[in-house]
């Protein structure tokens, strides 16, 4: 994403926005991160923290960004393979069916 690192632009649910009850605020200040992921032409965003994964989960669905967001763990244990069916709930098509170290498993 450009710009990033330090430089980057806050999702706008951090700080407790999230639960702030200003939906309308969050959302337009959100804007522009949605902007942001929606230019790499990505089809899943990352997030670390449950507020950005809550928050851009919702701006892709607001503005139609069509992106899918992942917790960082989640991706974390699809690669270990121990990523169980109920935790799947946020993986697109593409994913769900994955189990890297165990493709024998029904998922």
């Amino acid at each position: 994403m450009q710009p990033n690192r330090s430089n980057n632009f806050c999702c706008g649910g951090g700080g407790g926005f999230l639960q702030s009850g200003f939906k309308e605020e969050r959302l337009t200040y959100g804007q522009i991160k949605d902007q942001q992921i929606k230019a790499t032409g990505a089809d899943y965003c990352i997030a670390a923290c449950h507020n950005c994964h809550a928050q851009i989960h919702e701006l892709s669905e607001h503005y139609e960004g069509h992106y899918g967001v992942v917790h960082l763990w989640t991706l974390l244990c699809l690669s270990l393979g121990i990523l169980g069916p109920n935790e799947r709930e946020y993986l697109g098509d593409d994913l769900k069916e994955v189990a890297v170290f165990h493709p024998e498993t029904e998922m």
